[in-house]
């Protein structure tokens, strides 16, 4: 007996197989990161609706669970296309995309993320994305099982003037306590405290570097992975 899903999904990534299909993986919002052969889908009407950071309609279906197994899908909402008109939200988008097929593990679900960027995308090119996105990103690792708490300084307890995080413990420190220890410290950017603060490059760069840091330690170095080379490309534009 075959066995089937259907699901909302946003597409990852896409390669070809053979000469007209394709092998697409999409985040889905009860699979997870779930892969799948759609036929034509490597045709002229099939490359319009399979692109990175699309959200689609999918129906799934394999002779066996453990199969790779065939998608249909049905376009809900061309984000790609969207983000064409501006490059850094094509870079932001494609950067989102690949980290995600980085790190989330196969058939897992993570509702949680599922939502987390599709609000994301809903909202890239509206002013303050950029921002938006290492929240989005602080929020993987937290799903993950690696959050970071910035709330209250690891020395001292107190929640005022945080501004630098252990590279070890993912605890923030305040400027005090930090003092003598700054050079082994990472940035905290205000944003990351409060929402309501302002970012510009120059934080984003920070907030990038912060949650960066956490992902090579905790998921890219221990599984000999590199950063996605489209989130290294989104990080250099912030860089002064």
């Amino acid at each position: 007996m075959a066995v089937s899903w259907e699901d909302q999904g946003i597409i990852l990534a896409v390669r070809r197989f053979g000469e007209h299909d394709a092998i697409i993986t999409l985040l889905t919002e009860n699979q997870g990161r779930h892969a799948g052969i759609v036929k034509g889908g490597s045709d002229k009407r099939g490359r319009g609706v399979l692109q990175p950071g699309n959200l689609v309609k999918a129906w799934w279906r394999a002779r066996l669970d453990e199969h790779l197994g065939t998608y249909t899908v049905e376009s809900l909402r061309p984000f790609a296309a969207e983000a064409m008109s501006s490059g850094d939200v094509l870079a932001g988008l494609t950067a989102l995309c690949s980290m995600v097929e980085a790190t989330l593990p196969e058939r897992e679900p993570h509702a949680a993320v599922y939502r987390h960027t599709l609000h994301l995308l809903e909202h890239l090119g509206v002013p303050g994305w950029e921002a938006h996105y290492v929240l989005w990103e602080l929020a993987l690792l937290r799903d993950m099982g690696y959050g970071l708490d910035l709330t209250v300084c690891a020395a001292t307890g107190v929640k005022e003037d945080l501004a630098y995080v252990s590279p070890r413990s993912g605890r923030a420190v305040s400027r005090a306590a930090a003092e003598p220890y700054v050079p082994r410290l990472l940035s905290l950017p205000a944003f990351l405290r409060d929402e309501s603060e302002l970012a510009g490059p120059a934080e984003i760069a920070q907030g990038l570097a912060l949650t960066g840091h956490f992902f090579e330690a905790h998921v890219f170095r221990p599984h000999r992975q590199a950063e996605p080379a489209s989130r290294t490309r989104f990080v250099d534009r912030f860089r002064t």
